[in-house]
């Protein structure tokens, strides 16, 4: 078996197909807050060109159908000194008959919930079902002709246009915030959560624990995200899951299928020629190409030990595609079944090889 080794300190990791972090930056999870119920509303100054109550009108459209979500627990308790006092998180309504969105991490560690409407009604919620990988949490709660939300396209956002949350930042009900799209297609990796297999909405709208499961909306009203995470440590960066993403995620749990989420069981990294000089000078491997995505270390009992991959190997194409960085091979893996049959192009010691893998269900632990 090929020998294991570490990247030296310059170089930048790719997320992995295996649970456990490449990197981490401080981020925080948007953890459900002590409640203290109250309403506060927020507003940007308008631009030229847009009306001036385009945000009210949003929130008009569209809060009436976003909730408090109250998970019990000890957990958090612990965390706040303040045993028995519930945690806080956000939701919002996806279908008048009661169905709702919000984060895995919400709703952790319980079954049912406490759901309580803009309008003070309270409901009991129970917990369809949760992916941890992307974060998503289904609830439904007995009632009829509620009020819901429109979804969005989050495949066409651009960074520049308005971003609107809503939610229940430390306990304030009902809170909304604005700022715009700051980026797309942030890699888990990159946020500083390597364990999702996500690539997050990225707005500079003011996020804050509580935030958890509500929606991110455009100056239309739709919902084009879910408000999931924030860097403790910076400001203005705040991030979202995709609600197309959401919305796969989602109507698999609804049906109550198990989310497959495909995984090869490397750890990767863009290949670079300083990639190739540091890891040259550092650990004294030879690589024999200068472009496509080396694998830095294979699981055992992985898809990728199994197939044969090693250590060193330089992947070029993927099913007849070529990928030229980490996160080009990671998105076309998300693309395949689990189960099913992959082709991969694998450079190793200068050879050209053709290896098949079959990718299995990501491990969650």
């Amino acid at each position: 078996m090929a020998p294991k080794f570490s990247l030296p300190q310059t170089l930048t990791l790719a997320s992995v197909f295996v649970a456990g972090a490449a990197f981490s930056l401080p981020v925080t999870q948007l953890l459900p807050t002590i409640a203290q119920p109250q309403q506060s509303v927020a507003q940007l100054p308008t631009a030229q060109g847009i009306p001036s109550n385009f945000i009210a009108t949003a929130v008009e459209k569209t809060g009436p159908a976003v909730v408090r979500i109250d998970s019990g627990g000890t957990r958090l308790g612990r965390r706040s000194g303040r045993r028995g006092q519930r945690g806080v998180g956000s939701g919002f309504i996806i279908d008048s008959n009661g169905t709702l969105l919000t984060n895995a991490h919400v709703v952790d560690g319980t079954s049912r919930v406490r759901v309580t409407l803009s309008d003070g009604r309270s409901f009991n919620g129970q917990v369809l079902g949760r992916d941890k990988l992307t974060d998503l949490a289904v609830v439904k709660i007995s009632a009829n002709n509620l009020p819901s939300v429109k979804l969005g396209n989050s495949d066409s956002l651009k960074p520049g246009e308005w971003a609107i949350a809503i939610g229940n930042p430390l306990g304030l009900d009902n809170s909304v915030t604005a700022g715009i799209i700051s980026g797309t297609g942030r890699s888990s990796g990159l946020v500083g959560t390597p364990d999702k297999r996500l690539r997050f909405i990225q707005t500079d709208a003011a996020i804050n624990p509580g935030n958890s499961g509500g929606p991110l909306l455009n100056q239309r009203g739709e919902v084009i995200g879910i408000n999931t995470a924030i860097i403790g440590r910076a400001q203005g960066l705040g991030f979202a899951i995709p609600i197309n993403r959401a919305r796969t995620i989602a109507n698999q749990l609804i049906a109550g299928e198990q989310v497959q989420h495909p995984y090869l069981g490397i750890s990767m990294a863009t290949l670079t020629p300083s990639v190739v000089e540091d890891l040259t000078q550092e650990v004294n491997l030879r690589v024999a190409a200068n472009e496509g995505v080396l694998i830095l270390d294979v699981a055992s009992n992985s898809p990728a030990a199994r197939a044969g991959l090693r250590t060193g190997d330089v992947i070029q194409q993927i099913d007849g595609r070529r990928v030229t960085t980490a996160d080009q091979l990671q998105q076309q893996v998300e693309k395949t079944s689990v189960g099913g049959n992959v082709g991969l192009e694998v450079n190793r010691n200068g050879r050209n090889l053709n290896i098949n893998i079959t990718p299995g269900q990501f491990p969650v632990s």
